[in-house]
């Protein structure tokens, strides 16, 4: 029997937690949340489902990620890392449950096939399925990207294999959520540009096929050899014709063109518009401790 942990970060979730744990409760030997101090019932409601909590404060993901990693009790072969409006679909614990304790030595992590609802609809089309991530790895053999966003977990050693059935990501918030999330992710992810191009941050190694998945590699790639070098309002509008009518997003219906044209334009068109107002701000500054000063003042988090 391979052994495994599941862990969930959270904050406010009582709308989400129970309907995650309760979709891999037949296949964690341990559920461990690290919750950031919420106000409802989060809390009460993942111990009831018999999770261990921890609480932390929060700073960012991939920080919670990790200082979970490093200070969790866990005591299992294999760690699993799933947001708490994740759900494991029954045909992944299964292929789970039969696969994991036959995977060879060599074998360090699994990555998973992630699908989206949104607006109660699969998303389909415009390269939303699958998105491919390792969110499976063996106990020490992995670490997560110290990035403001779009943090991923990438393997220290081994070779990772990649499994059948998917996870759903299907939170149940609504429009204004999903925006006020969406906001909030813009000012991480311009956060995260320039904190690289000014030296805020120490350099992360770059992602490989072989430590995350083949996907993950070459979008983050594209990503910053390519589409963060254009114009932010072309750049935007680019990719959404791309997902859009290339990736025949326009398949997904009505909610298919709500989501790209939220999702695939107007974020990254915002991400765009704060990186060129936080880049302005900064420009006359000449040491690094006035730049991250000036950064964590505009954009409220703690560079």
């Amino acid at each position: 029997m391979a052994t495994l942990a599941v862990v969930i970060l959270t904050y406010n979730e009582e709308r989400h937690i129970a309907r995650a744990i309760e979709s891999i409760a037949g296949i964690a030997t341990q559920i461990v949340v690290i919750d950031s101090f919420s106000t409802d019932r989060t809390v009460e409601i993942a111990r009831e489902h018999g999770a261990s909590v921890l609480q932390h404060a929060f700073v960012n993901q991939a920080r919670q990620m990790q200082w979970a990693l490093d200070h969790a009790p866990i005591a299992t072969d294999w760690v699993m890392r799933l947001d708490a409006d994740e759900v494991v679909e029954p045909s992944l614990a299964r292929e789970i449950a039969i696969k994991l304790p036959c995977l060879p030595a060599d074998v360090a992590g699994v990555n998973l096939r992630r699908r989206h609802i949104f607006l109660g609809r699969w998303i389909r089309h415009g390269g939303r399925y699958p998105l491919i991530l390792l969110r499976l790895w063996r106990i020490g053999q992995a670490r997560v990207e110290d990035r403001w966003m779009d943090e991923h977990m990438t393997l220290t050693g081994g070779r990772s294999v990649l499994f059948d059935a998917p996870f759903t990501d299907h939170n149940l918030g609504d429009l204004t959520a999903f925006t006020a999330k969406h906001n909030a992710y813009a000012t991480r992810e311009a956060v995260d540009v320039l904190a690289r191009r000014y030296g805020l941050l120490e350099a992360e190694p770059t992602m490989t096929a072989k430590a995350a998945s083949r996907q993950a590699a070459l979008k983050r790639a594209i990503k910053e050899r390519v589409y963060n070098r254009l114009p932010f309002a072309l750049a935007a509008f680019g990719y959404f014709l791309f997902r859009y009518i290339v990736q025949r997003g326009f398949l997904d219906g009505r909610e298919g063109l709500i989501y790209h044209g939220l999702q695939g334009f107007w974020y990254r068109f915002l991400v765009g518009a704060k990186l060129q107002e936080f880049d302005r701000a900064l420009q006359g500054l000449r040491t690094p401790q006035d730049r991250r000063a000036l950064l964590t003042r505009l954009s409220g988090l703690a560079i």
